[in-house]
């Protein structure tokens, strides 16, 4: 895989519809699963071993690579392509194993312990990248998606999933509504929700979870914050961006808590007949007010009409505990009829401190009428494209997958073969116009030999 040297270090336009060997070679390479192998074979250390965990493991791998739609279509290339059967340990045609044994395979990875193992590669992978990438991790954005999928018709087994603590598929509506609170576009499925936490710049998911079509965003944030925290190092998440379904008093505790600024647009609640504004209160003057998003005015009451104007913020103090705001006319030089009153003998003007803690949902540490908000919050777009590209690119929401075990086993695959791929783009060689200019970044030289320290300890 070559890159030119311009392009950012993760260049998801550069994927290859159609990946060589060489390609397909390296990612298989990338995942560490000695330990998950290890666990699948002793599981099956009496049983019968015609098809090889690692074999098995292989074309579900290579299924998502190449791009099947279905099981079935990989393993007909296998039957024709030596070389791709090769690579995953299969010698000859009639070694290829069957639709029904990796539908059974899919099932086993759903369980306990395996699953758990499935996820300990997630974040060995994601860990891996956070060591040598240095910003990875530092502004996030989160979301939910919803994927198609189908109930396990036995309800025996179905019973054993549930026991399992796994979301079994339900019935999910979503509706998208403007500025005016009007239904403009519904959306209906039947499966299950995924969501995700990635990181902004980069585009490379941090964590998941997979929950039932009811769950609310608001509700897993906690557990998609907790994870992502232990997968990069400590302290550097700074921001995480999310949309409406996510203003919550609770998350913004959870994540004040955590060290992080919410980016979190602010949900009308307030009714549109009652009052717009209120007041601070404490030691804050009484005709400085806010509105429900948590912008911060200062009235006019000497003029006969009573003008409100947005106040200058100053910044967050963390040390305090509180936001800092300026008298607008003196920051932006214009007249105030109240300017005496306010401003008499400070040449810094009038300054007012908002405690967070009087509401951290009003007063996040990067308040929303502000420059800063707008350009992080945009960011939140990243998330989408991650969505889109699971979805589109490999398959994710096809709804093939039947059953709880067998979905979350797949789901996790998916990712795993996304930072797969993450990994391949990071460590790649960059070309500057010509082959005999070939450079390695210090992130794709620390990859490459984190890489080679994990096939060492493999053999």
């Amino acid at each position: 895989m070559l890159i030119h040297a311009t392009k950012p270090l993760f260049p998801w336009d550069e994927l290859e519809v159609s990946p060589t060997l060489a390609t397909i070679k390296e990612a298989l390479q990338s995942i560490p699963d000695a330990a998950l192998l290890a666990a699948l074979n002793q599981r099956r250390h009496n049983g019968c071993d015609t098809y090889p965990v690692s074999v098995l493991w292989g074309v579900l791998l290579l299924s998502i690579i190449l791009r099947h739609t279905t099981t079935e279509a990989c393993l007909e290339e296998l039957r024709r392509n030596a070389p791709l059967r090769l690579l995953i340990g299969i010698e000859g045609e009639g070694a290829v194993p069957n639709g029904w044994n990796i539908t059974r395979f899919l099932a086993v990875l759903g369980q306990a312990p395996y699953l758990q193992l499935l996820r300990d590669v997630f974040n060995a992978m994601v860990q891996r990248l956070g060591a040598a990438v240095p910003d990875l991790g530092r502004h996030t954005a989160g979301d939910s998606t919803g994927l198609s999928g189908r109930r396990e018709p036995d309800a025996r087994r179905r019973a054993a999933e549930i026991d399992d603590g796994l979301p079994q598929a339900t019935g999910g509506r979503k509706e998208y509504k403007d500025g005016e609170g009007r239904v403009t576009q519904v959306v209906e499925w039947f499966g299950y929700k995924l969501h995700l936490m990635v990181d902004v710049t980069h585009e490379v998911v941090l964590s998941y979870h997979i929950s039932d079509t009811t769950a609310g965003d608001n509700e897993c944030i906690a557990t998609l914050v907790e994870q992502a925290q232990a997968n990069v190092p400590a302290a550097r998440i700074a921001t995480l961006a999310y949309d409406k379904a996510a203003d919550d008093a609770k998350v913004h505790e959870t994540l004040y808590e955590a060290g992080i600024k919410p980016l979190i647009q602010n949900r009308a609640c307030w009714p549109k007949d009652g009052e717009q504004d209120k007041v601070i209160g404490g030691r804050v003057p009484l005709h400085v007010v806010h509105d429900e998003a948590g912008t911060v005015y200062c009235c006019d009451t000497v003029s006969q009409v009573p003008v409100r104007r947005a106040m200058s913020y100053a910044g967050h103090e963390k040390s305090r505990g509180t936001l800092k705001y300026r008298c607008p006319a003196v920051v932006e030089g214009f007249r105030c009829a109240s300017a005496k009153k306010c401003n008499a003998g400070k040449s810094y003007g009038m300054t007012v401190r908002v405690p967070q803690e009087i509401d951290r949902r009003r007063f996040p540490s990067i308040p929303r009428a502000t420059p800063q908000f707008e350009r992080l919050y945009k960011g939140r777009t990243s998330v989408e494209r991650v969505n889109e590209r699971l979805k589109v690119f490999w398959g994710i929401d096809d709804g093939n997958v039947v059953g709880a075990r067998r979905f979350n086993a797949h789901v996790v695959a998916v990712l795993i073969v996304h930072l797969a791929f993450a990994t391949l783009l990071a460590k790649a060689q960059r070309q500057e116009g010509s082959f005999g200019t070939m450079t390695l970044s210090p992130i794709a030289k620390k990859l490459r030999a984190m890489l080679a320290d994990q096939a060492a300890n493999t053999t």
